[in-house]
């Protein structure tokens, strides 16, 4: 889906203001697009924290009753209902059936993975073949780079942004390193122009038409996060193939947010967590993907006994028989308490469908930013009033649910006043607050509650 092409936020917010004859900053609006929401019953399948039960909340200030205003689907995604009854079943059938488990039930314990594997697929835009669910992200992102990444001479360099999440720096200067590789030499990083907070398109496809005979291997996020800007994942991944490079992709902040299309785009390989927009807890069962164009030309560096085939793998000869493809990649068995999180989680997404949720994301996080630019924007703000400044890109194709703000006033004060509120977000060094209303449990009145509550939260900043 391109989200250029669907009505634009203003549009169904003008239609809806024009027909309960109010300004588009009326409650009503946002009830409003609450009734027509058909995804909205999905909030429902979800615990949504209570005010009382956060820690900072300051109960002179809030109804201790209420739901909180969970903006924090980015980094953490809330507990779908079905996980206690999923880990239940599996604490059940341990306790009566004991190594039974291995090959009974829905969720067998040997093939736990893949049998949840399917529903990835529509997520990710891949052929289940393509798909795997092992390990945590960075375990997985090694994985593939020691795979994936085969430098020479004349090609050994790693290309990524400049201001890329800490653990994907990290694993691309130790895998420089286990190359024997000077880190300064071998990383080319890519970083916004001079007063600007994203990287322009242009600039990204400059650097691979110039240096992409040296480039080994681009990695970058689908979803960045900090600014939560989307990159173009078919356009660099084109331009980098172009030049003889691997173009990989980190999608932690990029899953369950935004449609993906990886096998058609032609990504050669990608990996992701679980446990923000998938909503799967802490620590939960990540996932890679490995184009089908591999299955015979790349091979996993490193292998276990769950990368041998399972119908032999039990004779126990030492001869191994690789899987082909992705599942290759796998080492050991897969987790099955974690697999049951995910597992809940999967299943609403695919009743949900992602394009029906990127549908209503892009008018969620559209309205979002109509009432911060209608109350807070610089030009707008009185000259005594605390301005808010969005630096998340303004097209709806360059974005995906999060919103990124920074204020004139400092930034921890405004994070500290919305935490007292039972607002739940984050901030991020050097000077972000990141936002992010999740279509799959956040509301439209989520989201003007969200403004009263930022409003009351500057007006407590300013007077200070």
């Amino acid at each position: 889906m391109e989200p250029s092409r669907l009505e634009l936020p203003a549009d169904t917010l003008q239609r809806i203001a024009s027909e309960l004859r109010c300004h588009m900053t009326d409650e009503r609006v946002a009830l409003r697009l609450d009734e027509e929401d058909k995804l909205r019953h999905f909030r429902e399948h979800f615990h949504i924290p209570k005010v009382q039960d956060l820690p900072s909340i300051d109960l002179s200030l809030v109804n201790k009753d209420e739901n909180s205003i969970y903006f924090l689907g980015n980094s953490h995604g809330l507990q779908p209902k079905l996980v206690k009854t999923y880990l239940d079943e599996e604490l059940d059938k341990w306790a009566k059936m004991g190594a039974y488990g291995h090959d009974r039930g829905k969720r067998p314990w040997i093939t736990g993975d893949e049998t949840i594997a399917g529903l990835m697929t529509d997520i990710v835009g891949a052929s289940e073949k393509e798909i795997v669910l092992m390990n945590a992200l960075t375990v997985n992102l090694h994985l593939l780079l020691l795979s994936f990444f085969k430098p020479t001479p004349k090609r050994y360099k790693i290309l990524l942004e400049a201001k890329a999440f800490p653990s994907d720096h990290y694993a691309v200067e130790s895998q420089l390193q286990l190359h024997g590789l000077n880190v300064e030499k071998s990383m080319r990083l890519i970083k916004p122009r001079e007063g600007e907070e994203t990287l322009r398109m242009e600039d990204i496809l400059e650097i691979i038409e110039k240096e992409g005979d040296s480039i080994a291997v681009i990695l970058f996020c689908g979803v960045h996060f900090y600014t939560g800007q989307l990159f173009n994942i078919p356009a660099i991944t084109k331009a980098g193939q172009a030049k003889g490079c691997f173009v990989g992709f980190d999608l932690a902040h990029a899953v369950g947010n935004v449609e993906l299309h990886l096998h058609d785009w032609g990504v050669d390989f990608a990996c992701w967590c679980s446990y923000k927009y998938l909503n799967s807890g802490a620590g939960g069962l990540a996932g890679a993907f490995v184009h089908e164009k591999h299955v015979h030309t790349i091979k996993p560096a490193l292998v276990g006994w769950f990368s041998h085939e399972l119908k032999t793998r039990f004779k126990m000869d030492n001869k191994l028989q690789l899987i082909p493809g992705a599942n290759g990649f796998r080492i050991s068995n897969p987790p099955i308490l974690l697999v049951c999180p995910l597992h809940a989680s999967l299943e609403i997404f695919k009743q949900a469908t992602m394009k029906a949720l990127r549908r209503k994301s892009i008018l969620l996080t559209g309205y979002l930013e109509y009432l911060l630019k209608h109350y807070f924007s610089k030009d707008k703000a009185d000259t005594k009033k605390p301005f808010v400044t969005i630096i998340t890109p303004a097209r709806i194709d360059d974005r995906g649910c999060q919103l990124t703000l920074t204020f004139s006033v400092p930034t921890k004060n405004v994070y500290e006043e919305l935490e007292k509120r039972g607002v739940v977000c984050d901030k991020r060094e050097p000077n972000g607050i990141r936002v992010a209303p999740v279509p799959l449990y956040n509301s439209f009145h989520d989201v003007y509650k969200f403004i009263n509550l930022l409003t009351s939260a500057l007006d407590s900043v300013a007077t200070k």
